[in-house]
């Protein structure tokens, strides 16, 4: 089956409840699009680790949502790895959203709530695509292929998609049991789902303290 090609639209697709017919983790989507965008970007060479957070390996990428993202790191001092997911991450659900529907891959409805406030209702068209990710996530998290023979953008998609507590079609049961082998999964994108982690973190402290 035909999947989007980017990491951060198979997350945002994976984010997709079938049941419900609607997005989950939406207060943890932009950090986990920022996450994947940087996750990409480092798959595919554009940056690398150094001391301090990411640094630019190329000057340019064909991809105008992997630009943006490769130009601000190049433009910028050395910043850590969670600043830079936390970063315009409610630009980059929008941006990933659009793409999507550019694609055909969603159907996007803009509302009002209480005919005020703005808000877009998204429907995946087909859910066999959601259904086919969960099929990868399931098969990484639980096969006993060894980590290295795991294709490196699906090892990503289930170490970011652990971060920000996405279902997935596990159980909380499963999640936990595969904890080591999820943790393995992520070092071949190291440093950044750990990042994730404490942006979703600091967010969480953040809006807690704030309610």
């Amino acid at each position: 089956m035909d999947l989007p090609e980017s990491l951060p639209e198979r997350l945002y697709l994976l984010a997709y409840d079938i049941d419900k017919r609607r997005l989950t983790s939406r207060p943890r989507l932009g950090y986990l699009m920022r996450a994947a965008i940087l996750a990409e970007l480092l798959i595919q060479g554009h940056i690398a680790d150094a001391t301090g957070g990411p640094v630019a390996q190329t000057q340019a990428v064909p991809d105008p949502l992997l630009d943006e993202v490769l130009q601000q790191i190049a433009a910028s001092r050395r910043r850590s790895w969670q600043h830079w997911v936390g970063k315009r991450n409610r630009q980059a659900t929008g941006q990933v959203r659009d793409r999507l529907e550019r694609g055909h891959w969603i159907r996007v409805e803009r509302r009002r709530l209480l005919g005020i406030f703005p808000y877009s209702a998204v429907t995946v068209r087909d859910t066999r695509v959601v259904r086919h990710l969960r099929t990868i996530v399931a098969s990484s998290v639980r096969g006993a292929a060894p980590v290295t023979r795991t294709d490196r953008r699906d090892a990503a998609l289930v170490a970011l998609a652990a971060m920000a507590r996405l279902r997935a079609g596990l159980s909380r049961a499963d999640w936990r049991a595969a904890r080591t082998r999820v943790d393995t999964l992520g070092d071949t994108i190291a440093p950044i789902p750990r990042a994730l982690r404490k942006a979703i973190q600091a967010a969480e402290a953040a809006a807690s303290a704030a309610g």
